[in-house]
């Protein structure tokens, strides 16, 4: 018996055997670890029980593993539309967080708000689409949050654009990794920072400042209050933030940026 259906098997045979309410309800308790005290003889033939019952009716498995879809669906759907509804709560963190990096228009009325990791093809994606979509609307701000999600590589990646940006060079140097073949090493972005023209000197300086620190960890905590749970994610809305922020999570084509950007300036 493969070891990643067993726990399968053993809810099964609780249900088949009828094991005591007081069990599941004790185990329920917070604790280190959950186990139900069962002799290895018993075991045995519970996991027998269930095994033959699985072989004779195996749509159980597939109806068991749908339903565990459809309710993990339910959660994200849930969790997306919470944002959305918080969104406004946080427009002050969102459009005017200290130190954020600012592409196109900086005096732009509608702002748009990037959770991006260095490391994520969808944000590699969205590269294109951010820059036609500042090009096409004069009146478009851009704010990227470092969201470095994806591990060492991502993480310094972040810190090195957070440091270009207290040079001017933030975006040279965020289009640069973002476009990088993979994958991103540390020498590879300190010669993409290098080839931005920035001070070599200052840069590993400021790489590990408190100032890039504290912008991460922002980024970060905004994230964690946001329940993001991936990249890229986008915040819309007016720079002076009133009315309705939307919130997409995930890739977005230029198109459809487009008419979200329309909406928000009529």
């Amino acid at each position: 018996m493969r070891q990643f259906y067993k726990p399968l098997f053993f809810a099964f045979a609780c249900i088949t055997l009828g094991l005591s309410g007081q069990t599941f309800a004790e185990d329920s308790k917070p604790t280190n670890k959950m186990s139900v005290n069962v002799d290895p003889k018993e075991r045995a033939k519970i996991e027998a029980v269930v095994h033959d019952y699985l072989l004779e009716k195996p749509e159980v498995v597939v109806e068991a593993l749908q339903s565990m879809q459809r309710k993990q669906y339910e959660d994200a759907q849930k969790t997306i539309e919470n944002t959305k509804q918080n969104a406004a709560k946080y427009a002050k963190e969102l459009f005017q967080q200290k130190n954020d990096p600012v592409y196109g228009n900086p005096d732009g009325s509608i702002t748009v708000v990037e959770f991006f990791d260095y490391q994520c093809p969808h944000c590699v994606v969205m590269a294109p689409v951010m820059e036609a979509v500042t090009k096409a609307d004069k009146n478009v701000r851009v704010i990227y949050k470092d969201f470095p999600i994806r591990g060492p590589a991502s993480n310094y990646a972040a810190r090195a654009a957070l440091a270009a940006n207290m040079q001017g060079k933030y975006y040279e140097v965020h289009h640069a990794i973002l476009t990088a073949n993979p994958p991103l090493t540390k020498e590879g972005i300190n010669e993409l920072v290098k080839n931005a023209g920035l001070d070599m000197e200052k840069f590993n300086k400021d790489i590990d400042s408190k100032q890039v620190e504290n912008q991460i960890t922002a980024n970060m905590k905004l994230a964690r209050e946001l329940k993001l749970f991936g990249t890229p994610a986008f915040f819309i809305g007016k720079t002076n933030a009133t009315g309705d922020i939307e919130y997409v999570p995930g890739q977005i084509n230029e198109t459809e940026l487009e008419k979200i950007i329309q909406k928000l300036s009529s």
